[in-house]
């Protein structure tokens, strides 16, 4: 009996330590990919030491860059807040009121999400500038002039378009998720509805808020094309723009590059702040429903011609521009077809092997951060978002200083230059793949795999069989979202792409720099087509529905 006992004691000890052992071996996989992750920052710090401290101050302080770092602060500034005020009563609209069509307008309110804003940038320009098509439709009438299009105006209509679905989107979830009865009670107690609203159901859907939010922040700090075709000055176009120019503008490049990650920061601390004061989840209660809690009355269908006329704005702007470029430059939009293949191909696989190695990447990260709870896991987590965080103009700009000084003849013969354009994917969009995935590892009880390793599984075998098997949705889910903005993304593919290769989005915005509209409108087609359909994939894999 005794010897029974010891057995059994020697057993559970040697799985203790088998289990001490894996868990040791994945955080050790996740601390590497994570550093791997912040190599590209590296850069930063080298270019800081190679530039002194009062250089840096004078560079810093000049006026032209005091003028860039108040121009990002106003534009995003205005985006994140024109977005939450979209945003959210769009939300509401679609969840808590008898708006008509609310699964038609739920899908057309968020596909805006799928137009690359660069793609909207020049659309707008060329319908909205001072010779373009609106004008001409007005010439007629006698109206010579219209407002003008370029700068801090127009980057803001542009970004804000095409970025506002980020709070639609997280905030919709919320308000489904939250507890209605607690809303109902505020009204028992004679709460006006904007009072139920204001002290009830904004203090539980504000940590979604702010992560649709910060989402839309980060995307319009990290922009480069938009400001670009604006002819808007901020951190992103600046940085470009110096780090080609001769003389110190790559140490110009680089300070600014450190000033606009510090703002990237400053950015995810105020989101994480906060996210503290929140609180999601219906806690037992009852969540949402499909019925209405609002009814407008006759302002129902006045909000529903709102909405229409916004999601027209953004979507038919853009498909009735890139249709009239079509017709209007139809022979060389069919002497481009050919070279479209390539560019499909070309952007479909670097985008397919991005979210590919990404969703292997995420692989242990995620299922740390979902199955082992401590601060070491929370910091490798983190650590990885720390790449998506910085705008893909600082990441690009970063692997051609490290491949140029360190990759020798390897960089210039081009021979690591895929393995570069891919790596540069995978540092910007691994959290999405990371994110997913963990709240698909999140929602798979251990108790399965346990069970698996009882009828004589392996602690691997029960993972790839129970475990991965579940939480494959996410995973699946996360790797189109990689590859969705892979096939958007400009800065990184302009930088880092092989001579010679050229993409949807370098083709674009080659043909667009050149006043090849024609050109252009074929690729941006095709585009939005892909894009459109690794959205659904994405709806799919999360199991959305229209309601």
């Amino acid at each position: 009996m005794a010897g029974n006992t010891e057995t059994a004691h020697d057993q559970d000890t040697q799985g203790s330590d088998s289990r001490d052992a894996r868990s040791v071996g994945l955080t050790l996989l996740a601390g590497a990919i994570a550093a791997v992750v912040l190599l590209p920052l590296s850069w930063l710090v080298l270019a800081a030491n190679r530039v002194g401290l009062d250089t840096a101050i004078e560079l810093l302080s000049r006026p032209a860059t005091l003028q860039v770092t108040i121009n990002s602060f106003l534009m995003v500034g205005a985006i994140t807040a024109i977005s939450i005020l979209l945003g959210v009563p769009l939300a509401f609209l679609t969840v808590r009121t008898d708006l008509p069509f609310r699964r038609a307008f739920t899908v057309l309110l968020a596909l805006p999400l799928v137009v690359p804003s660069y793609i909207g940038a020049f659309a707008f320009v060329s319908a909205f500038s001072p010779r373009g098509e609106f004008q001409r439709l007005l010439a007629p009438l006698g109206i010579e002039q219209i407002p003008s299009i370029y700068g801090l105006q127009g980057a803001v209509l542009v970004i804000t378009l095409y970025t506002y679905p980020y709070v639609f989107i997280t905030t919709r979830a919320a308000l489904k998720s939250m507890d209605t009865q607690l809303v109902d009670a505020a009204r028992t107690l004679d709460h006006t509805r904007w009072q139920a609203f204001r002290r009830v159901t904004l203090p539980q859907i504000r940590p979604a808020i702010g992560a649709g939010t910060l989402l839309v922040a980060l995307y319009a700090l990290s922009d480069f094309g938009t400001p670009q075709i604006m002819r808007y000055d901020v951190f992103t176009r600046v940085i470009y723009v110096e780090f080609y120019s001769f003389g110190s503008g790559r140490d110009v490049a680089a300070l600014l590059s450190l000033q606009l990650v510090a703002v990237t920061f400053f950015i995810l601390a105020i989101e994480s702040r906060l996210r503290k004061g929140g609180n999601i989840g219906t806690e037992g209660g009852y969540a949402g429903g499909d019925e209405p809690a609002v009814r407008l009355g006759p302002w129902r269908w006045v909000a529903a011609l709102g909405c229409l006329a916004l999601a027209a704005i953004a979507l038919l702007v853009p498909l009735g521009i890139l249709g009239l470029w079509v017709v209007r430059g139809s022979s060389s939009a069919v002497n481009y077809s050919v070279d479209i293949v390539g560019m499909s191909l070309n952007s479909v696989w670097v985008s397919a092997l991005a979210a590919l190695v990404a969703a292997l990447a995420g692989l242990p990260i995620a299922y740390l951060a979902a199955n082992r709870q401590s601060r070491l896991t929370a910091v490798l987590e983190r650590a990885t978002y720390v790449g998506y965080a910085v705008p893909g103009v600082i990441i690009g700009l970063a692997l051609v200083f490290l491949g140029s000084q360190y990759g020798g003849s390897l960089y210039q013969t081009g021979v690591i230059a895929y393995p570069l354009l891919i790596f540069a994917y995978v540092v910007r969009f691994l959290p999405q793949a990371v994110g997913s995935t963990r709240a698909a590892f999140l929602q798979v009880s251990p108790t399965l795999a346990e069970a698996a390793r009882t009828l004589g599984r392996t602690p691997f075998g029960a993972f790839r069989a129970v475990t991965l098997r579940l939480a494959a949705p996410g995973l699946i889910g996360g790797a189109a979202l990689v590859f969705l903005t892979t096939m958007k993304e400009l800065p990184a593919t302009l930088l880092l792409r092989p001579p010679g290769f050229v993409t949807l989005v370098t083709g674009i915005w080659r043909a667009q720099a050149s006043a090849e509209f024609g050109k252009a409108a074929v690729p941006a087609l095709v585009l939005l087509l892909v894009s459109g359909v690794s959205m659904v994939v994405i709806l799919a894999m999360e199991g959305y529905n229209g309601e």
